[in-house]
């Protein structure tokens, strides 16, 4: 009878995640490496040119443009989104009948698919569309929206549209993780619902705090599809992303500008993460 000789634990891990840490080099780091060598030499030459890519990068109005309108973007979306889908999971946790009905729905629109959520738009939004319609109904000024400031804002009520039902169920399962025995202690001592609110579900949702806010930061990108298929490559100054940016740049073949501005753009979400990371375990 032959022995089986056992693995150690730690090797059992190891082998475990190699599959994942193969592919994960092969198709994620090795090709960025190769971006950042890109980001220090000319795109037709090959030759070393220093921080010349990145001088070209940062003096290049639409950069500046499409880094202003995404930080805009965030700094709106990604608060609203955190605190809309809380109020909803806070909702949902405390009506405790037919939870799983109303997940459902708020859960909807990331099913959606994006054709049939551009289509949306377009009859929504369009200058003929039912929203001048309407304003036309009320004797009110009709607009092309999508061709004006507030193209922004529906831009912002599409991605938390599409992602609160998301975040709204991450924040649930961080309620369910907090002891039911912590409410009924504080509320026998005489404590209300604010003071249980602020005490006992705020400290316990830091945890989920900075995972779901990493998630809505990467999903945040995503909205660029929808941007992209209602307005094409060069939409409304105020709803002109680094991805319409970084697409067009492709396009033109522009890859030493395309690849500083992908180094600086990793960077800066990395930097974010960091940050995000100190100040929840902070």
């Amino acid at each position: 009878m032959i022995e089986r000789k056992k693995i150690p634990r730690g090797q059992t891990g190891f082998l475990f995640v190699l599959p994942s840490l193969v592919g994960v080099t092969l198709f994620i780091l090795i090709p960025f490496v190769d971006v950042v060598r890109r980001s220090f030499v000319g795109a037709a030459s090959g030759i070393w040119v220093g921080l010349a890519n990145y001088q070209t990068v940062f003096s290049n109005r639409a950069f500046r443009l499409a880094a202003g309108n995404t930080l805009r973007f965030e700094g709106v979306c990604i608060p609203l989104l955190l605190v809309l889908s809380l109020a909803a999971a806070l909702l949902l946790d405390s009506l405790k009948d037919h939870v799983q009905f109303f997940k459902g729905c708020f859960l909807i629109p990331m099913a959606i698919p994006v054709a049939s959520a551009v289509l949306l738009w377009k009859v929504l939004f369009h200058e003929r569309g039912l929203l001048s319609g309407l304003m036309h109904m009320l004797h009110l000024p009709e607009a092309d929206w999508m061709g004006t400031s507030w193209a922004f804002w529906i831009l912002v009520v599409s991605y938390i549209w599409k992602n609160l039902g998301y975040d709204m169920v991450l924040w649930l399962a961080g309620l369910s993780g907090i002891s039911p025995s912590l409410y009924e202690a504080a509320q026998v001592d005489g404590a209300g619902r604010g003071q249980c609110f602020i005490y006992i579900t705020l400290p316990g949702l830091l945890p989920s705090l900075f995972t779901i806010s990493v998630l809505s930061v990467l999903n945040s990108f995503k909205v660029f599809r929808e941007a992209y298929l209602v307005a094409g490559d060069y939409p409304h100054e105020s709803m002109y992303l680094l991805q319409h940016l970084f697409n067009n740049w492709y396009r033109d073949l522009s890859m030493d500008k395309m690849a500083a501005g992908a180094v600086v753009h990793a960077g800066a979400i990395f930097l974010l993460v960091l940050f995000l990371q100190r100040k929840w375990e902070g």
